[in-house]
């Protein structure tokens, strides 16, 4: 194994699964005696399925606004008529409440989220992304106790939370597990100036998510947060920052390989099945640089004939100084040789064909371990 590899591998061992942390993780904060999750997943649950049968919103639409998309959380009074949040579940419209599992301290738990509004593109087909789970966000966002205490909020959306898991860092500070796992649900909106200079976003995508105490704080606890407290976030997503964790000019949040593409990488533990690790070296490909295990770096295998680097899913526009290379197919697979029936050599180079950037099932070659210099092109 070589020296880098192994550093890499001593690098995650502290992680094993990402899970993402308070962003005031450092400070010092009482804890009270920690339960088995186990024991007390049941209880938060059943809190939060009784909050989201008794209690309403009213959503502020003020598009160009501040206020625009924030929430109201109403009880439901006896006997009163207003619609309740567990009425969206499942909606074929906006807002519409939805739920994915998550596996986590050897439980599964369900995580509630309710997308209000859907982040749209605009004609230019700017805005409407999903970060991944190894990005950044930019947002606003309220948080609340289920008893409707107010312990944090913010409405700028200039504060950048990473949600890798990892320490703070490139400027952004780490979350909350549960933010890791819902922000991925939520889209962006458009960013637009002002006359007075300042920005703002439009048609943004804007929710709420519904955490049990284990994707929260759990048992640290602090004068606005009691220990093994679930936690509601009315949340507005703005924008994303993506991040190249192993620097191999892909951006992690391309390197989600696995057959459905679900905006979710973590790091195993050892021994543990990761469809985001190509070679099986158990480093995900977000942060190996040699995502094939061929003994070539990703970096170098990305390149065209000239030493330039194809971008994952294709340039929105041709390079003319590459007129043997469109560069708007993004990373081929595995060239085709010159002359099919003879062996690979320099005088018979494996060349791009259009097939090899456009069949949507290709290998592409960085992950291919059959394929690698000194031949491709």
């Amino acid at each position: 194994m070589s020296k880098i590899k192994f550093y890499f591998i001593l690098l995650i061992a502290t992680v094993v699964t990402i899970c993402s942390c308070n962003k005031d993780d450092d400070k010092d904060t009482p804890n009270v005696p920690a339960k088995p999750f186990a024991e007390q997943y049941p209880i938060d649950s059943l809190a939060i399925h009784n909050y989201l049968k008794t209690h309403s919103i009213v959503v502020t639409e003020k598009p160009g606004e501040t206020a625009d998309q924030d929430v109201k959380i109403d009880a439901i009074l006896v006997g009163g008529t207003k619609p309740s949040i567990w009425s969206y579940l499942n909606s074929p419209t906006f807002p519409k409440l939805l739920y994915r599992n998550v596996e986590l301290h050897g439980i599964t738990y369900k995580l509630y989220y309710l997308v209000i509004r859907e982040g749209i593109k605009d004609v230019s087909g700017v805005g409407g992304e999903s970060p991944s789970n190894v990005d950044a966000v930019f947002a606003a966002y309220k948080g609340t106790l289920l008893d409707g205490t107010v312990f944090d909020s913010s409405d700028n959306g200039q504060n950048q939370f990473n949600l890798d898991g990892f320490k703070a860092h490139d400027g952004g500070a780490p979350v909350i597990t549960g933010w890791s796992e819902a922000f991925p649900k939520f889209k962006t909106g458009q960013l637009v100036s002002n006359t007075n200079g300042t920005v703002a976003y439009a048609n943004f995508g804007s929710g709420m998510m519904f955490l049990p105490s284990g994707l929260g704080y759990y048992n640290k606890a602090d004068t606005k947060i009691p220990a093994y407290s679930p936690l509601v976030f009315s949340v507005k997503l703005y924008s994303v920052k993506r991040f190249d964790h192993d620097a191999d000019g892909i951006p992690s949040y391309q390197e989600d390989v696995d057959p459905f593409h679900d905006g979710y990488m973590y790091v195993f533990a050892k021994g543990v099945e990761n469809k985001d690790d190509t070679d099986k070296d158990g480093i995900p490909d977000f942060l190996d640089f040699d995502d094939d295990g061929d003994g070539y770096a990703t970096r170098g295998e990305i390149k065209d004939a000239n030493g330039k680097y194809y971008p994952y899913d294709g340039a929105l526009v041709d390079d003319p100084s590459t007129p043997n290379i469109n560069e708007t197919y993004g990373i081929p697979r595995k060239y085709s040789l010159k002359y099919p029936n003879l062996p690979e050599s320099e005088t018979n180079p494996r060349e791009p064909k259009p097939e090899d950037f456009t069949d949507p099932a290709r290998l592409r070659r960085h992950l291919d371990p059959t394929c690698f210099p000194p031949y491709q092109k």
